[in-house]
């Protein structure tokens, strides 16, 4: 059986299907099993074969207002999935909007203060980053992919910050030693994450009116490290 998991909270089926094949090629390994949290609710038992498990990114905001029951509980089961990371039952890297469930958990503040167009950006290592198994090799600095609007305002209770960048200080943080949460996407190359532009071309990641131009600049970024740090969690913990 496979040792990691990718968790889907993506609406949108192309989308989703992208991602699960960008973790795969990122992480390294064959096979990664996937659930779907928008179809079927956790499982505390089956998550518990796996030692490892990544969660996409998703359309979804901490800070929206009208909430259906399908958010509501896939944020519940976010919440016990980081729970089972920060007890070190399993190893979990939690991405974009996820990054924002983890922090309202764990009593930090998430806002739209600082958010990121559709971009590729350089993020810099803390020095508890650069000693981290993860983020550390990456270190003083690595491009990754953005796309969010909201953020996570400060570094909740308990947690080591990883990496900054001026737009969006709190860009990687980790909770114990099992749990890593980051508000970009380490997943896409910039193949993928170009092609993943059209789901959202109309959603407000950047202006549609220079679609064109935003994908000719994101083809044309050279972006590795985000895919190492993948490596590196699989290495780690799985």
């Amino acid at each position: 059986m496979p040792s990691l998991l990718y968790v889907c909270v993506r609406p949108e089926v192309g989308a989703a299907d992208a991602e699960h094949a960008s973790f795969r090629r990122a992480l390294g390994v064959d096979v990664v099993d996937r659930l779907n949290l928008l179809d079927e609710p956790l499982d505390l038992e089956r998550l518990s074969r796996y030692r490892g498990v990544v969660i996409g990114g998703s359309p979804y905001n901490v800070g929206d207002r009208e909430k259906s029951a399908v958010q509501l509980r896939v944020e519940a089961d976010l919440e016990s999935i980081a729970g089972e990371a920060a007890q070190a039952r399993i190893a979990a890297f939690f991405t974009c909007f996820s990054i924002g469930v983890v922090t309202r958990m764990l009593g930090g503040e998430v806002g739209n203060l600082t958010p990121e167009s559709a971009s590729a950006t350089v993020i810099r290592t803390t020095p508890d980053g650069a000693v981290d198994p993860v983020f550390g090799p990456s270190a003083p600095a690595l491009t990754v992919f953005t796309a969010h609007k909201e953020s996570a305002l400060d570094v909740p209770e308990g947690a080591v910050l990883l990496a900054t960048n001026d737009d969006c200080p709190v860009q990687a943080y980790r909770v114990g030693t099992h749990l890593y949460t980051a508000q970009f996407h380490p997943e896409p190359t910039p193949r993928d994450f170009a092609d993943r532009m059209t789901f959202y071309r109309t959603t407000g990641y950047f202006d549609p009116e220079e679609f064109d131009l935003v994908q000719g600049k994101i083809l044309a970024a050279s972006v590795t490290e985000g895919a190492a740090l993948l490596r590196r969690f699989a290495e780690t913990f799985a």
